[in-house]
């Protein structure tokens, strides 16, 4: 049995898991580019599937290597699944892809989305000082939710179906950089976790590049999927948003030598799978990959940190994790989501 993109059973307690443990074959392989996508718990639901037992009791799995005071419980945690993985990394396999680069396009705020950010800020706060556990959580993330929306744009946030243009400086960076790629010939691909935005990103650029663009997200029946990647690869549109979790696996988008992260994942892991829709087998060009990061607000701190974690996910498998923000006291969550004025919008 061969489980292809097995980081779906990622999750020990989700059906897929369940049902794929339950079968039973003498011969097992997992196959992942990410197999480890958030935490490790991921890579153990995986190699429980692919050699029960090896990694133990999911209890005594977490004691034993889930320990981040623990400085050697990664370097034994790798020393244990070495053995049964088979790691190759894109250039060994295709030594004759293209270069790929990749920058930050630090972006300033407007003065709308300031004031909604510092609004944010201020209501978790207030609301996250009698809170706990669960609760907490909740509203942490929601709040985080809310900022991401706001740094994209006002009426993602608002949700008010109002005028786009001169509103976020994100916007209108990647409009400026779309334009001058389409000008050069090239194709790109722009990525977003929000269906919600993929649909303003969708109008907006029809209308600001005058340019047809296409928008791969989770809601397209399977034919139509085909049909939007066949345009695309065959030219007929040279711009396509995409849903990062509809469109970063299982497809192929080699005519784009562009993409763009317009909002972050925050999981390296994530964000490389999605770009390796376009870096891969077949790609004849040079891959430029840009990622938006608003100036002096939580993307840029988040991006920080991701950056000092690549080491620690490395040891084990070149995997990713996210970063656990629910569990941050109240200081050090305000430390992180504070706007930076002096930074973050231009004088």
């Amino acid at each position: 049995m061969i489980l292809d993109e097995a980081q779906y059973i990622k999750n020990p307690d989700s059906q897929t898991a369940k049902a794929a443990w339950a079968l039973r074959t003498e011969h097992r392989l997992a196959l992942s580019g990410t197999p480890i996508e958030n935490r490790l718990l991921d890579l153990w639901s995986i190699m429980g599937f692919a050699m029960p037992g090896v990694l133990g009791k999911r209890a005594a799995f977490a004691k034993s290597f889930d320990q981040r005071g623990d400085p050697f419980a990664r370097t034994r945690l790798a020393a244990r699944v070495r053995p049964f993985v088979l790691r190759r990394t894109k250039g060994e396999v295709a030594k004759d892809l293209p270069e790929r680069s990749e920058e930050d396009i630090l972006c300033e705020l407007e003065g709308e989305q300031a004031t909604l950010y510092r609004a944010v800020v201020k209501d978790m706060m207030e609301r996250i000082e009698s809170a706990a556990g669960v609760s907490r959580r909740g509203l942490v993330l929601a709040a985080l939710t809310k900022l991401k929306q706001v740094l994209n744009h006002p009426a993602h946030f608002l949700a008010d179906a109002s005028a786009l243009p001169g509103r976020s400086g994100k916007l209108d960076r990647v409009t400026e950089m779309l334009e001058e790629a389409l000008s050069e010939g090239d194709s790109a691909l722009v990525f977003t976790q929000y269906r919600e935005m993929g649909e303003l990103l969708r109008s907006h650029f029809q209308q600001a590049l005058l340019q047809p663009t296409l928008f791969f997200h989770g809601g397209l029946a399977n034919a139509k999927r085909d049909e939007l990647v066949e345009r695309f690869q065959s030219g007929q549109e040279r711009i396509m948003v995409l849903t990062l979790k509809a469109g970063g696996v299982g497809i192929n988008l080699t005519r784009a030598n562009h993409v763009f992260h317009f909002d972050r994942w925050w999981n390296p892991a994530v964000e490389n799978q999605a770009t390796d829709r376009a870096f891969r087998i077949g790609q004849k060009r040079n891959v430029l990959v840009h990622k938006f990061v608003c100036r002096g607000t939580v993307e840029e701190r988040i991006g920080e940190l991701i950056d000092s974690k690549r080491e620690v996910s490395d040891a084990v498998l070149a995997g990713g994790e996210e970063i656990n923000l629910t569990e941050l006291s109240d200081a050090a969550l305000l430390r992180l989501v504070s706007l930076d004025l002096t930074t973050a919008m231009q004088e």
